[in-house]
């Protein structure tokens, strides 16, 4: 009997081109792919048990118009004010060549002796396109690392391999220190008030510089040796009820580990795929009745902390309402009901027509249904 050949384990250029074509039916043969940004990869790690959002954006649909063709349209965003606001405020910590944005990160981080002021280098970053300018900042970050002196990449190009393709970052700032080390910075426009901000924008904001981080992360094992990238980020925001910059340092460990694990999630976006349908499409030309179909295939993880992070979250939250999920509710109150996951299940158990009685969260509603 002649032997068998060998089985060869599938080519990973090959499984990529091939993810690339099924993400590029999945959204519309024709239609581009909506790029992935720091916001979008920061949003997955917020809620990364969504398979819904995975695949959508590991497939580049674009979700403001698919809400809009599904009857939903989006209310997220950022307003002109606030943005215009940002930048204001982003221009005034950036000028003089950033001495005040070194001075702080000096006094928040060290990494070195004090910057002097004139004496810090700002290199030019510009370049054609966005693999240019990533190129040229990946140039600029090994120069800026062997002179051993403050150095301030304003908005520098990053890349990130996200489900096969490459995301273009650009983060507010990177900080070069003396020693060696790389520093991102986030500069927000929300106060913070007696060395504190709101911890909802500082969790996003940490979210986001997470996914910078890893992307320097990149940049750093092609060089020998690869230099430190600081798990501490520098928060600027304008001081209290001034336009004064302050800072802060925001450790974004478990950020970091959250962001690499759904990226990883990302990357087997094809085992999602392989579970619909045959046919779907999430092309926003087609028919809503076929894109609600499309939509509701694929299982969402829906709490009210979307509605200020995904477009999809109005059409979300209906359907969510509509089938007694109560993680409408919010995580906290998912996470204390245990096992009982519909409204419904949860007033039963209340009045005592369901429901285990030793169950802790059974026996905590009935309390509370007796009080």
């Amino acid at each position: 009997m002649p032997a068998q050949a060998p089985s060869r384990a599938p080519d990973p250029q090959r499984r990529r081109t091939a993810l690339r074509h099924r993400l590029a039916e999945l959204r519309g043969a024709d239609v581009p792919a909506q790029p992935l940004d720091a916001r979008a990869l920061a949003a997955l790690a917020a809620n990364p048990g969504c398979r819904r959002r995975a695949l959508l954006d590991g497939a580049g649909v674009d979700k403001t118009a698919l809400a809009r063709s599904l009857g939903s349209p989006s209310g997220f965003g950022q307003s002109q004010f606030a943005f215009m606001r940002g930048n204001a405020f982003e221009a005034r910590v950036k000028a003089d060549g950033g001495a005040e944005l070194l001075r702080l990160t000096h006094g928040r981080l060290g990494g070195g002796p004090e910057p002097v002021p004139g004496e810090s280098a700002l290199p030019d970053l510009s370049a054609a396109g966005p693999e240019g300018r990533a190129a040229r900042t990946a140039l600029a970050l090994r120069e800026a690392t062997e002179s051993g002196g403050w150095t301030l990449l304003d908005h520098p190009m990053l890349a990130l391999d996200v489900a096969g393709t490459l995301a273009f970052l650009e983060p507010d700032a990177v900080v070069v220190h003396p020693d060696g080390g790389w520093t991102v910075v986030e500069i927000k426009s929300f106060p913070m008030i007696d060395g504190s901000a709101d911890a909802a924008k500082v969790g996003a904001a940490a979210r986001q510089a997470a996914v910078y981080a890893l992307a320097l992360e990149r940049v750093a094992e092609r060089l020998d040796p690869p230099p430190r990238i600081g798990h501490r980020v520098l928060l600027v925001c304008p001081k209290d009820f001034s336009n004064l910059p302050t800072a802060s340092a925001i450790d974004v460990r478990k950020q970091l580990s959250v962001t690499r694990r759904q990226l990883a999630r990302l990357t087997r976006v094809e085992d999602i795929a392989a579970e619909l349908p045959e046919g779907t499409t999430f092309d926003v030309r087609r028919p809503a009745a076929e894109l609600t179909a499309a939509v509701e295939a694929v299982p969402a993880t829906y709490a009210p902390e979307c509605l200020s992070a995904c477009e999809l979250a109005f059409h979300c939250r209906t359907r969510a309402r509509e089938e007694g999920e109560v993680t409408s509710l919010g995580r906290a109150i998912r996470g204390d009901l245990g096992g009982l996951t519909t409204i419904g299940e949860v007033l039963a158990a209340a009045t005592g027509e369901t429901g285990d009685p030793t169950d802790p969260a059974v026996a905590a509603l009935r309390r509370a249904a007796g009080l």
